[in-house]
């Protein structure tokens, strides 16, 4: 489906987010998909959409004038290029500032550090270990501020995904599909993954060793039939749309290496396990990926042209939520 049709189909879905009308008052922040709304989260796929179809002709500049800091204590590729571009795209200014140059990595407290920057800057994006890191930053900064990733969450990946995911199959196609998630599950991404079922009804299977699943209070505390959790990953996919898979080794977990690589190897997606899955599916892996251990060569590369739109989206999808937050706290 091209970025026109899309466009178009947007207009008749979510008329709102394709005009100016696209304020959400009540979203200060983007923290986590958990504190979202499904409207919410239409309303920025629609509005991910509209920047991408008027990307190089943006009519208005809602970043114009300001500046954003991007802090990082995790190093990335995808989340600081789409960022650094697309506060840039809209008019504004990136400031890069890794922990390791600023106060932050030499034990200053994030509340001081928040108040400071809280006076200088317009708005945060954070890459970090902790949850409590992004939230307190927040609270008291008192800016408009993005987890960019957490060990908790990945919000704007889960957004850049739903957006790949319109592109290949339609406006609103998730709501009767069936997507999985095979690997370390209780991670950020199954975390995000799961919310994201919740909000927006469709089924949701997670793959993985028992160790790995979710835990029992979490699963409690999301209260989504549509969630099915099993150490068979056959069963996952099995007439599945959208398969999902991530490195089995976060940031922070080396020494671990040995130990779940023998655990994980029975997830990995391959050409095998796809034989199950629904007529027309694609493969999904948010990068880096390790070929041969999450993932096949074979399959990455079969699904390269998806996997690498979904890699492109996450400009497009945090332009929606810079977008949004501008608008939202002016």
């Amino acid at each position: 489906m091209t970025d026109s049709t899309l466009y178009k189909t947007c207009v008749l879905c979510y008329p709102a987010a394709l005009t100016r009308e696209v304020h959400h008052p009540t979203m200060k922040n983007l923290l986590s998909i958990e504190e979202l709304t499904g409207d919410e989260i239409r309303m920025l796929l629609a509005l991910g959409h509209r920047l991408k179809a008027e990307r190089g002709h943006h009519s208005e500049q809602p970043l114009a004038g300001q500046t954003w800091a991007l802090i990082f204590s995790k190093s990335s590729t995808r989340t600081r290029v789409s960022f650094e571009v697309g506060i840039s795209e809209l008019g504004g200014r990136p400031m890069f500032l890794s922990t390791r140059d600023i106060q932050l990595g030499r034990g200053e407290p994030i509340k001081d550090t928040a108040r400071v920057l809280g006076r200088m800057i317009h708005g945060a994006v954070i890459r970090t270990y902790g949850q409590d890191e992004v939230v307190e930053f927040a609270r008291y900064s008192d800016l408009p501020t993005i987890n960019a990733l957490t060990d908790q969450e990945h919000p704007c990946q889960i957004l850049a995904d739903l957006l790949t995911l319109e592109e290949k199959y339609g406006v609103g196609s998730w709501k009767d599909m069936k997507i999985s998630f095979l690997g370390d599950v209780d991670n950020n991404m199954g975390r995000s993954w799961m919310w994201a079922a919740k909000r927006l009804g469709f089924t949701l299977a997670l793959a993985g060793p028992e160790r790995a699943l979710p835990k029992p209070e979490t699963l409690a505390a999301l209260d989504c039939p549509n969630i099915i959790c099993t150490t068979d990953a056959e069963e996952a996919v099995r007439d599945c749309t959208v398969i999902n898979t991530d490195t089995w080794i976060s940031m922070g977990q080396e020494a671990e290496k040995g130990t779940k690589e023998k655990a994980f190897f029975p997830y990995q997606v391959n050409a095998e396990l796809l034989r199950v899955a629904a007529p027309g599916y694609s493969v999904f892996h948010c990068l880096p990926a390790y070929r041969g251990y999450e993932i096949t060569d074979e399959v990455l590369e079969a699904n390269a042209p998806v996997i690498f739109t979904e890699a492109e989206n996450r400009l497009h999808a945090q332009k929606a939520v810079l977008y949004t937050l501008a608008t939202s706290n002016c």
